[in-house]
């Protein structure tokens, strides 16, 4: 007993230096100069501004690409256990079913305020809107003249029978659209348009927007709906065709004397168990920039959320137009509704 009574103040001392050792090390490794990302947007010019904002800041970027619904599952599954700092996806219904799912938590700062407006982030600042992409009527400059087309709801009149041409009913652009449809119109609306495109198909629905065009010129149907974003990669291919297919069609924004063209939303948010938040709104901040929204935009012919960003020549082409004037997180509401709807009249 005595000997331990000698032993016990040296031991005392011992685990105080390891003590002090540790919080030192502690110290020295300062805060995470990194930030992860689940995200569900697969573009080049997304690892460019990554590329870009490490070389400013010095933070660096890791990035775990997946489809969005299983990002969501997997940041409901790994709950404070989860690396990421951040969810990127497309479109608003999406956004607003990883709100909906707890994934994510409010994010905001003044430099982000002033980067996007209001109408492009989430009322409870959720998510914020990255870039936009319009849904137009694509057509061919040989056989159609743009004077008959002016709404979405043209394509569903007899005149264009046999002549649609659109993805299938489980493109989120689609169901997005149909979505909007129920907001703005109802139900019943909804259904009679989406009943007079199946009967109006030149085919049966394949592919994506870009096959549309190429369908087209082709000679297989004479209309389609399209990103605007895939006509503007068409026309800027390395791929000669490509180029000559986007030079082929003419673009109409429909419903400029109504409800207003569709648009959709690339959006980035906050996850709930981020680790590393001020790197995360550094990062948020930089993505929304008058620098990095001119490069979204010019390198992938999306709209920019930045007003002050600068347009390619294409899209300046364009001018201005009506949007729909319905709340994003609308697209995610109607969402089953709208599959429903297609599954019902046949829109396979």
């Amino acid at each position: 007993m005595n000997s331990w009574k000698r032993i016990y103040p040296f031991l005392s001392v011992i685990f105080s230096v390891i003590l002090l050792f540790g919080c030192m090390g502690n110290e020295d490794k300062g805060p995470s100069n990194e930030v992860y990302i689940y995200s569900a947007r697969h573009y080049d010019v997304d690892n460019m501004l990554f590329k870009k904002f490490t070389e400013k800041t010095g933070i660096k970027v890791n990035v775990i690409n997946g489809k969005a619904e299983e990002l969501i599952e997997r940041l409901k599954r790994e709950g404070k256990n989860t690396q990421a700092d951040l969810f990127i996806t497309v479109d608003g219904g999406i956004l607003n079913k990883a709100k909906q799912a707890g994934i994510l938590q409010p994010s905001s700062s003044p430099t982000i305020d002033q980067n996007v407006p209001k109408e492009l982030r989430d009322p409870d600042n959720q998510w914020i809107g990255l870039s936009t992409r319009a849904r137009v009527i694509v057509y061919s400059k040989d056989r159609v003249k743009p004077e008959q087309l002016s709404t979405y709801e043209d394509l569903a009149k007899p005149e264009w029978k046999k002549k649609v041409l659109v993805r299938s009913s489980s493109s989120l652009y689609n169901q997005s659209l149909l979505a909007s449809f129920i907001e703005l119109n109802g139900e019943q609306q909804a259904e009679q348009w989406s009943k007079g495109i199946v009967k109006n198909l030149a085919r049966t629905p394949e592919g994506g927007d870009r096959d549309q065009a190429k369908a087209i010129v082709s000679g297989v149907g004479d209309v389609a709906l399209m990103n605007t974003y895939y006509i503007g990669l068409l026309m800027n291919s390395k791929d000669p065709e490509e180029v000559k297919v986007g030079k082929s069609i003419g673009v109409i924004f429909p419903n400029q004397n109504t409800t207003g063209t569709h648009i959709n939303i690339s959006g980035i948010g906050l996850t709930k168990h981020s680790k590393n938040k001020e790197n995360a709104l550094k990062l948020i901040e930089f993505l929304t920039s008058e620098e990095a929204q001119s490069m979204i935009s010019k390198e992938n012919f999306e709209f920019p959320v930045n007003k002050k960003a600068d347009l390619p020549e294409l899209l300046k082409s364009w001018g201005t137009f009506k949007t729909q004037k319905i709340d994003f997180n609308k697209l995610g509401k109607h969402n089953a509704k709208a599959i429903e709807i297609m599954n019902k009249t046949g829109w396979k």
